[in-house]
């Protein structure tokens, strides 16, 4: 039997959703890491930056700002931003000279 007793319609309201969870991403060390994956991507690498400390909106324009740099797609998935291509050292000399501390991590 289950204890799952959550209203999920109201005819005065009509249909109730469950309350929107935010998540929250876990807090990095200060060092941005940036490493090169191709598994799970039909051998297509991208680097994968992770450990910047920034909000939904900044991390979105960072992203933007190094795809254009570096011309090159790339997307933003759960706060790592993935950059299309092997494009570590560019990636580091452009963080670097945005006052972060940079580490290439991974093969």
């Amino acid at each position: 039997m289950s204890n799952d007793n959550r209203l999920v319609y109201s005819t005065g309201v009509g249909r109730i959703d469950a309350p929107e969870e935010k998540v929250t991403r876990p807090k990095g060390d200060g060092i941005v890491r940036i490493q090169r994956q191709t598994s799970g991507r039909k051998g297509k690498g991208v680097c994968l930056i992770t450990g910047i400390d920034l909000e939904e909106s900044a991390l979105n324009a960072l992203a933007a700002e190094l795809k254009k740099k570096c011309g090159c797609g790339g997307s933003v998935k759960e706060g790592v931003i993935e950059i299309q291509g092997d494009k570590r050292d560019l990636l580091k000399t452009l963080l670097e000279a945005k006052g972060m501390k940079v580490k290439l991590a991974g093969g």
